[in-house]
């Protein structure tokens, strides 16, 4: 049975040394590569960590024809700031990371409260499929805009 030539020609310029896959998706910054005057892409990592970021900022309708995928953080922030919002913070995060990223193998989510910043210190702990030996922490704060 012959390797198909499509197969053949994406391993060739694989370049990663951690896998035989690449990750890549685009920069939402829009700018372009120097040289190629292209759009630039993130690739592995980062590329995962920026999808990670997206799922739990999305809102419902916000994905064209699908609107299941949303995380409905963005609706908590409105409420009191309690030890059970947080949680319930965790739980929305945790769900729309396991549901809709299957690149990330989620270990933990942590949610802390700044009640005097309004706002909430997140800290998600992953592995990305292909690199299971490195694991990836992300951390970023979610306050509300109005």
């Amino acid at each position: 049975m012959a390797v198909q030539p499509a197969y053949r020609d994406a391993e060739r310029t694989n370049n990663s040394p951690r896998s035989a896959r690449i990750y890549k998706d685009l920069n939402l910054n829009f700018g372009r590569h120097p040289t190629t005057k292209q759009i630039q892409t993130l690739t592995d990592v980062a590329a995962v960590k920026r999808s990670v970021r997206n799922l739990v900022q999305m809102g419902e309708y916000e994905k064209p024809f699908h609107p299941e995928i949303a995380s409905g953080v963005r609706d908590m922030l409105f409420e009191n700031m309690t030890p059970f919002t947080a949680h319930a913070l965790q739980t929305k995060i945790t769900d729309v990371i396991t549901n809709f990223e299957p690149r990330a193998l989620l270990t933990s989510v942590e949610v802390f409260p700044r009640f005097d910043e309004n706002q909430y210190e997140v800290i998600v702990e992953f592995y990305i499929q292909n690199a299971p030996a490195e694991l990836i922490d992300l951390s970023f704060t979610l306050e509300r805009l109005r």
